[in-house]
Parts: C-alpha cells; sequence; structure tokens
C-alpha cells in the first residue's frame, strides 16, 4: 500500500476549518475533479467526479471527529482508496492541517503527491474565503452554522 502526506497551515481557526471541512457538500468547492457530493445518513456519502475522462458514481463513507478535528474517508474499489486529515491549532487564528491518503494504487511522477498538495491549498482557500464572506456579512461562520443547524434538529 502506497501512503501520501502533506501538512500546510491555513490563515484561518482550527475550529471554523474543521466546521467547513466536516461538510461534504462543500467537497466539490475544492476538489476539481468531485462534481457530486451528496449526504446520505450516518457515514455514506453519494460521490460523483471525473476521473481521467469518465464519470464515475459511487458509495463512499466520511467520519467526522469534532473531538480531534478529525475526518476519514473512504470508498470501495480496485484502489482500495482512504485517508485523513487532521487539524490543529497553529495560533489563535491559524491553522496546521495534514492528510495522508493510502492506496494500492501507484502513480508516477509525483502525480498523486501535487493533486494532494493542490487539493489540500484549494481546501484551504476555500474555507479561508468562505469565513471572510461570513464574517463580513456578519454570519459568524461554519462554527456558527453548525450551532444553528444543531439547535434546529
Amino acid at each position: 500500500m502506497t501512503e501520501y502526506r502533506h501538512t500546510a497551515t491555513a490563515d484561518i481557526p482550527a475550529d471554523e476549518l474543521f466546521a467547513f471541512l466536516s461538510h461534504p457538500e462543500n467537497l466539490p468547492r475544492y476538489f476539481p475533479e468531485m462534481k457530486v457530493a451528496e449526504p446520505r445518513g450516518g457515514d455514506t456519502v453519494h460521490v460523483e467526479a471525473e476521473v481521467h475522462g469518465e464519470r464515475v458514481a459511487s458509495e463512499a463513507w466520511l467520519h467526522t471527529d469534532p473531538g480531534t478535528r478529525s475526518l476519514k474517508w473512504g470508498a470501495e474499489g480496485p484502489d482500495d482508496y482512504h485517508g485523513e486529515l487532521r487539524i490543529a491549532e497553529s495560533g489563535p487564528a491559524a491553522s496546521e492541517i495534514t492528510v495522508t491518503l493510502h492506496s494500492v494504487r501507484e502513480a508516477g511522477g509525483g502525480e498523486v503527491q501535487r493533486g494532494l498538495e493542490e487539493t489540500i491549498a484549494a481546501m484551504t482557500h476555500a474555507a479561508t474565503a468562505d469565513a471572510d464572506v461570513e464574517a463580513a456579512e456578519g454570519q459568524g461562520g461554519w462554527t456558527n452554522y453548525d450551532a444553528k443547524r444543531d439547535s434546529s434538529s
């Protein structure tokens, strides 16, 4: 099994970054190949992605742990693809994000590592942009969104 890992910092509080990333419907906003990500209950998520020019649909799983600010995910298939993401505080308004991917597929020329680094940059950019917009509009960001959603359930 091959493992790929990347760590980066983001100018957004750890709780805010985790709140954004813990919503699977945000996947298409920072993962260009992902076209659809719909929660189906529990840890199940219906996903559709463009993979090497083909649209592929499948059921995946996503487990979130707010206590450790971690996500674990995977999908059935020939590559035995799964991964985990952890977010740690890196200051009062900064986070450190580490993503590890596991797959039996080995890609040549650093393709997977490069894609991982680009995706982490895109996810932190999208989360930071959302937090800036939410703050400007007085909405309080993703952590406030989660609190409102939990109280209305």
